[in-house]
């Protein structure tokens, strides 16, 4: 069984452990497909980068990527918190070049005692440190909280598709965001739209932050509208594995490399002691 602990010592070896890994933090505004095409093309194309990635399902519903991939189901990192099962057990090696793990089956309990909830979040801090990138599938909770404290430290992103219905929903998670944990920046990322009308679904979202909100909103690009993507997953594959040349392709090339940039840590986008 894993034994893990949370103390001033282990804190003082994290920190000087190394370097921590990023923590890509995903809610996503469109539709299930989407998303999961997203997330496994992200995280093969980190991998393919030379990067350790962790794509980490924090979803309580069949919504969550690992549902989408028809895994099995396995051990928990809520399991290994309570030291039903060994760490080890946690990540399953999936053939796209990154782990897979699930955070736990369910809603987080509100009435969770504080001690477990310190002991999940150590779980995940140990778990974390064997990857460069950890990219978790999101959402929030009724209260509008993250189960891992982590997770808010992180860096946020929000997926949106260019469709309306996706724009007001986005834009409704960044305001429940911002009004649990007040003005910080956030990311978006548009799928499945051109270049030019991403442009445009980011800067009408930027234009509404900054005037209601007071809030930043950065843009990290858009993937386009692709029939490679739809092609690949159904061969099986990642559309950067199965056509390299393809515009989808080009488009997460550059995405993993916004995020693996030595010259980019916005605050609170790697994992804390």
């Amino acid at each position: 069984m894993a034994s893990i602990q949370f103390d001033q010592a282990e804190g003082l070896r994290r920190m000087v452990a190394g370097p921590r890994p990023r923590i890509l933090t995903f809610l996503s505004a469109a539709p299930d497909e989407e998303k999961s095409a997203m997330l496994i093309n992200l995280g093969a194309s980190l991998a393919r980068a030379g990067n350790a990635v962790l794509l980490l399902d924090a979803c309580s519903a069949s919504r969550g990527i690992v549902a989408r991939m028809n895994i099995s189901d396995g051990a928990t990192l809520l399991q290994a918190a309570r030291r039903e099962r060994a760490l080890s057990d946690v990540v399953r090696a999936m053939p796209q070049g990154f782990g897979v793990a699930t955070l736990m089956r369910g809603p987080l309990n509100a009435a969770m005692p504080d001690a477990e909830r310190a002991r999940l979040a150590a779980a995940f801090g140990a778990l974390a440190k064997a990857s460069d990138v950890v990219v978790i599938d999101a959402e929030l909770s009724p209260d509008d909280s993250f189960p891992l404290p982590a997770m808010a430290e992180g860096e946020i992103v929000v997926q949106v598709s260019a469709g309306a219905a996706s724009i007001k929903s986005a834009y409704s998670i960044i305001k429940r965001l911002n009004a649990r944990l007040g003005r910080r920046p956030f990311s978006i990322l548009v799928t499945g739209a051109s270049d030019q009308h991403a442009q445009m679904v980011f800067q009408n979202m930027a234009q509404a932050a900054s005037r209601y909100l007071a809030l930043e909103l950065n843009s990290i690009g858009s993937v386009p509208a692709d029939e490679h993507l739809t092609r690949a997953a159904r061969l099986g594959r990642t559309v950067i594995d199965a056509f390299p040349l393809a515009g989808a392709s080009v488009a997460f090339r550059h995405l993993a490399g916004r995020f693996v940039r030595s010259d980019m840590t916005p605050s609170g986008a790697v994992l804390g002691a």
